[in-house]
Order: structure tokens, then C-alpha cells, then sequence
């Protein structure tokens, strides 16, 4: 999308609602009527489901109709995407603590809507609210050393490591007894009995990998990566303020 075509969805998501039509049948519907229509569809099928025909159906008017609010398919992916993302965690407590609620929120917003993971990809407009989420994790570090760049550099690698951990339980599937929104029985849990099968018929070839399995299964661990990463990640910029703060 070029600068020239980002016009509409920046109207959309941070003008004043379009004023209804001078002459003609009245406007019946809203632009957050249009995204809880597009969010639910996308929920259930997907945001492939989720066309301008799919949407139009859905709210009972003519695709025709639907254009005269959203434009094309790419504005009202950006209407979705500002309507499913959830509030920015609160902006208490220490740097640290911040970042690990950020990161578990944002997580939960994923899980809730895995086609967003999808959706905010690329070049694109994003929306007040998701724009707060940035707003948020920049405000935690401010004041911590670190430049604007490595703060902005900080931040992606959160959200990378969260939707990292989002993909592997989207492709994963739902586990076993798991409600809408929720991962079920963890990824790893599940990748662990694939391996572990595998493993009694080749595990010779594979010392380094049977061992680590072994230890899992004995001490615990599994589906942690979350954490694990997180902390090592936020371990890192700790360390990197520390010697900021002392000069070395």
C-alpha cells in the first residue's frame, strides 16, 4: 500500500465518523458495527472468510452498500484490527514489571484473535488503540538509557518473541480441552509426545536432544517458552542499562 493509497484507512481509523449522505436512504450502519461483523467472521473462519461480500451478508445490506462506508477489503482489515486489539495493559509499576504484562497481554489479545497475527504484518496504518500498545512498552523503558532506537529496537524484539510463541500454538491447533480464546494443552506438551515417539525408535542419533527431553519430562518446564524468553530478553536489557549506568 502506498502513501497515496493510505488515505482512506487513515480517515477511518482517525477522522471523524463519515457524515451521512445529503440525499438518499439513510446510513443504517457504523464502522464499528462493520469491524464486530468482520472480527467475528474472522474469528471463526479466519481472516480469508472475512471478504467484503462475506461482511456485507452478514450485516444483511449489498456489498454495494458496504463500499459506501469501507472502501476495499484493506480498510476493513484496519478497522478489525483496531476493534479486536484489546486495551494496552495499565502503565504501573517498574520498567520491568511493565514489559512482562505487556508481553503477557499481548499474547492474550492473540490467542483471543489469532488472525491478527495475519493482519499486522507489513507497511501499514495502524489505529489509536494498537498505536497505544507501542505507546506503552516506549513509556516503560523512558528514563531507563536506552536511545530511542534501541528502545524501538527493544519493543519489536518483545513482540516478535510473543508472536513467535502465538504462531507456534496457532499452527499447533487447539489442544485437548480447550475453550475459544484459550491454547488448550500446551504446544510444547504435545511437540514433546510427538518427539518422544520418534525418539524410542531413533533416539541414539540424537544423545543431546534425548537428554533434554528426559530432563523436561523429569523437572518440568514444558510450555514455558514464554517466560523463558521473556526473561532472558528482559535479563539482557538489564544488563545493558547497568552498563549504561556505570559507564562501561
Amino acid at each position: 500500500m502506498t502513501s497515496e493509497q493510505w488515505g482512506p484507512a487513515v480517515r477511518l481509523l482517525w477522522g471523524p465518523p463519515p457524515a451521512g449522505p445529503a440525499r438518499g436512504p439513510k446510513r443504517g450502519l457504523t464502522l464499528e458495527g462493520i469491524a464486530r461483523a468482520g472480527i467475528a467472521i474472522a474469528d471463526a473462519e479466519g481472516l480469508v472468510g472475512a471478504s467484503m461480500q462475506r461482511v456485507a451478508a452478514e450485516l444483511a445490506v449489498t456489498k454495494m452498500a458496504l463500499y459506501r462506508y469501507v472502501p476495499g477489503k484493506a480498510e476493513l482489515v484496519a478497522l478489525m484490527v483496531e476493534g479486536a486489539m484489546p486495551a494496552a495493559p495499565s502503565s504501573g509499576g517498574r520498567w520491568r514489571e511493565r514489559l512482562e504484562a505487556w508481553a503477557r497481554g499481548l499474547l492474550a489479545g492473540l490467542r483471543l484473535h489469532p488472525w491478527l497475527l495475519e493482519a499486522t504484518v507489513g507497511v501499514r496504518v495502524m489505529g489509536p488503540r494498537e498505536l497505544e500498545w507501542m505507546e506503552r512498552a516506549l513509556a516503560a523503558l523512558d528514563g531507563c538509557g536506552l536511545t530511542g532506537a534501541e528502545a524501538m529496537d527493544a519493543v519489536v524484539l518483545l513482540a516478535g518473541h510473543v508472536r513467535g510463541i502465538a504462531e507456534q500454538e496457532r499452527a499447533a491447533g487447539p489442544g485437548p480441552g480447550s475453550a475459544a480464546g484459550s491454547p488448550g494443552e500446551g504446544a510444547d506438551a504435545r511437540l514433546a509426545a510427538m518427539l518422544g515417539e520418534v525418539m524410542r525408535a531413533h533416539g541414539e542419533r540424537f544423545p543431546a536432544l534425548g537428554a533434554a527431553l528426559a530432563s523436561a519430562a523429569e523437572h518440568g518446564g514444558q510450555d514455558q517458552a514464554l517466560e523463558f524468553g521473556l526473561g532472558r530478553i528482559l535479563d539482557g536489557l538489564e544488563l545493558l542499562m547497568t552498563r549504561r549506568a556505570s559507564g562501561t
